[in-house]
């Protein structure tokens, strides 16, 4: 028993070495190849970019998500961004300023394809949530994108090519954003336009972050120079961008951190104190430019005496949020009685809207099925009257609804099944006769008829 365990954690240990190992699946020269065919955009590239640019904002201007996961799968964006982890990764200055500039042409042509459409389009949404959804990173933005990336450039380096690549075009979500920053230069929303570039940016760097570090960790060539001045300047330039990326990086994730853990407590505050006595917050909002942030509480109701302010501020230190965070307005009852009826029930209605949408969406399939059922159903004592009817020497019919199933394929197929008991059996003409006036009666092909 001693001596097994010892060779168990052995094997234990090289199977897990197994799983786990990169370099046994993996083509360096391919991957360096590929990623190099996959920077520029120049001609077909270029169009298709534009293309798949126009149906991504035409999804986003009519909240469609198959519209903008089609554009999503079409667009050729990753290849500069995986250009710029990899110039990083070799060291190669020329290829990571090749794939630079790419990245702006890129993004020009993105915005002003975007740009153009907005400006032209007839339709204008009120609440337009799937472009909202783009200005907004949040940490989970963030590590979408990271981990997106080193799926990504693991794809390539893969041997056997799968569909790894489409599926991370899809998740870290790199054109809808630069469709938001064209709807907000189109409409003038300048807060569209830098929350949407800001969240862009933010993906772009994690993605090269996590393919510069893939690229390290593999071992790709690197790229040496015989003019040991140049070796230099470019290993400098290399140098000084890693540092531009990552500080950057850092700094956001730290601060979307921040932003998302006081979200959280803000929401769960607001959730324990939604009723204070004779007032009631119906709504409330952080703010994202204050430095600290800051939670406006909106609140309808009788006035705040100093005692329940008092309790909302201990209230609020029991999850991290400071006295001088917390901005109270009211809507006071006693100074306009209707208005204070009317935030409430507005917040209430816009609360639960969503909730009713779920709830009409549930019924609604819950219906189709009901329908289905009922269409299925047998219509059992007509059946049995008219087959009597027809044949009085049958005794006994057995009417049910099944599947036909084939063993040896699993091919399944629906069938209605009836037999027939009686003092003698029906002539064959006669039960094929039945058969076919079954298939005709009920609108059903596939039927059989048996006799015991």
């Amino acid at each position: 028993m001693e001596t097994n365990i010892p060779t168990f954690l052995r094997r234990l240990r090289a199977e897990i070495r197994k799983i786990t190992n990169l370099t046994d699946h993996t083509d360096t020269d391919m991957a360096a190849n590929t990623i190099r065919n996959n920077v520029d955009f120049r001609g077909p590239n270029a169009y298709i970019l534009a293309f798949a640019i126009v149906i991504a904002s035409a999804g986003l201007n009519t909240n469609s998500i198959p519209a903008i996961i089609g554009a999503m799968l079409i667009s050729p964006l990753m290849g500069p961004i995986f250009g710029i982890g990899y110039g990083l990764g070799t060291n190669d200055g020329d290829f990571l300023k090749r794939s630079l500039n790419n990245l702006l042409i890129m993004v020009c042509i993105s915005i002003l394809a975007s740009t153009l459409f907005f400006l032209v389009s007839p339709l204008k949404l009120e609440n337009p949530t799937e472009l909202l959804a783009r200005t907004n990173p949040t940490i989970y933005d963030v590590l979408i994108a990271l981990f997106g990336g080193f799926a990504g450039i693991i794809e390539i380096t893969r041997k056997e090519k799968g569909t790894v690549i489409s599926g991370v075009a899809i998740a870290t979500a790199l054109m809808p954003p630069l469709c938001t920053a064209g709807f907000g230069l189109a409409t003038g929303q300048f807060n569209y336009f830098i929350g949407a570039i800001y969240l862009f940016f933010i993906n772009c760097i994690f993605i090269a972050l996590a393919t510069f570090l893939t690229v390290k960790y593999l071992q790709f060539p690197v790229v040496t120079f015989s003019d040991s001045a140049k070796s230099r300047r470019v290993k400098h330039f290399v140098a000084a961008f890693i540092i531009m990326l990552i500080i950057p990086s850092v700094y956001s994730a730290v601060i979307m951190i921040q932003e998302n853990n006081f979200a959280q407590d803000a929401k769960e505050f607001v959730k324990q104190n939604e009723t204070i006595n004779n007032s009631h917050i119906y709504n409330y909002r952080i703010n994202y430019q204050t430095k600290p942030l800051t939670l406006e509480l909106m609140i309808a109701g009788d006035p705040l005496t100093d005692s329940e302010i008092d309790m909302l501020h201990r209230s609020a230190v029991n999850f991290g949020i400071d006295n001088e965070q917390i901005i109270i307005k009211e809507t006071l009852a006693n100074k306009d009685d209707n208005l204070a009826e009317k935030v409430v029930v507005q917040s209430i209605y816009e609360r639960s809207d969503m909730e009713i949408k779920k709830r009409d969406t549930l019924i609604h399939n819950l219906e189709n099925e009901l329908q289905t059922y009922k269409e299925k159903i047998l219509p059992y004592d007509q059946i049995v009257k008219e087959i009597y009817a027809q044949y009085p020497t049958v005794t006994n019919i057995s009417l049910s609804r099944g599947l036909s199933v084939i063993p040896t394929s699993m091919e399944k197929k629906e069938q209605i099944n009836i037999i027939l008991k009686g003092d003698s059996k029906l002539p064959e003409q006669d039960i094929e006769k039945l058969r076919g006036w079954l298939s005709v009666r009920l609108n059903f092909e596939n039927i059989s008829v048996s006799q015991n």
